[in-house]
């Protein structure tokens, strides 16, 4: 953003770039990482667009279209795929905690209207609810629901999803700070955001883990795990886009409510910053 919290877009094009040329496979233009809470229905379309005409099939792009609305979901994930948008990301509603049974009925709603693939998205400490065994038992009919990003932090959702659906749903690493973990069960991708600031380094251990050197895998994530555990420890936003400035980004500062870091925590995460 610049200062007066409008889209930077010249900058934006230079994170783009940045990230395709450290290795990054794919975007999620509209993810929370990115702030998506905080923009307007134009804003998020015109990154949408712009995003896809920057990459210009350069990498995988998908597109995040949670919403507090069904129907506002729905409409973005079509706009989506008209725009040539390789496949959808969808969390969970925002703060309307839906049950089980709403939940189900929220995703199949978007399923019916678009054909290109779909990740769902758990992360319960955000959203309040659960992706349930009972959304995913009821989504098996979709085969355009590929995979879940699970953030949930409970390593025992990805040994039991392996055991219920086996090659069914691709597990994605959402717990940047387990990623290794997730890894060795059989994950082979990763979408994180802090891959915004540090995304050599995620493809580095990413890499040595599908070549199934994990002795290398782990020397890498030795290195970044500081950096995640600091990340995760609260402020997280902030210091992605702290992390993007030091390698030379201006991405400016969020969006309120979000404020920019403290002092004293921009001091420490400069710290493990640099030893990356």
């Amino acid at each position: 953003f610049n200062a007066d919290e409008s889209i930077n877009y010249p900058v934006l094009e230079q994170l783009i770039e940045y990230l395709i040329a450290n290795k990054i496979a794919g975007l999620v233009p509209g993810g929370t990482t990115g702030e998506v809470y905080a923009f307007t229905e134009a804003e998020r379309l015109d990154i949408f667009k712009f995003t896809k005409e920057k990459v210009n099939g350069r990498v995988t792009l998908i597109a995040g279209t949670n919403s507090g609305a069904t129907r506002d979901v729905v409409r973005y994930s079509q706009i989506a795929e008209g725009m040539g948008y390789d496949a959808l990301m969808v969390a969970v509603p925002p703060y309307s905690r839906p049950n089980q049974r709403e939940l189900l009925a929220h995703y199949e709603a978007v399923a019916k209207a678009v054909k290109i693939p779909i990740v769902l998205y758990n992360f319960p400490w955000r959203a309040g609810t659960e992706v349930s065994y009972e959304v995913m038992d009821g989504l098996t009919k979709y085969d355009h629901i590929i995979g879940i990003k699970e953030a949930s932090g409970d390593m025992s959702r990805v040994y039991e999803m392996h055991l219920r659906y086996g090659d069914r749903y691709q597990m994605i690493c959402g717990s940047d700070d387990q990623a290794l973990d997730y890894f060795l069960w059989g994950t082979t991708s990763w979408i994180g955001g802090a891959a915004s600031c540090a995304p050599l380094e995620h493809h580095n251990v990413l890499e040595a883990a599908l070549a199934n050197d994990f002795v290398t895998a782990r020397k890498h994530m030795d290195k970044l795990l500081p950096l995640l555990r600091n990340m995760e420890s609260g402020g997280y936003t902030q210091k992605v886009k702290v992390g993007c400035e030091l390698r030379g980004i201006p991405v400016g500062n969020p969006r309120q409510p979000l404020l920019p870091l403290s002092a004293e925590d921009r001091a420490e995460f400069e710290r493990i910053f640099k030893t990356i």
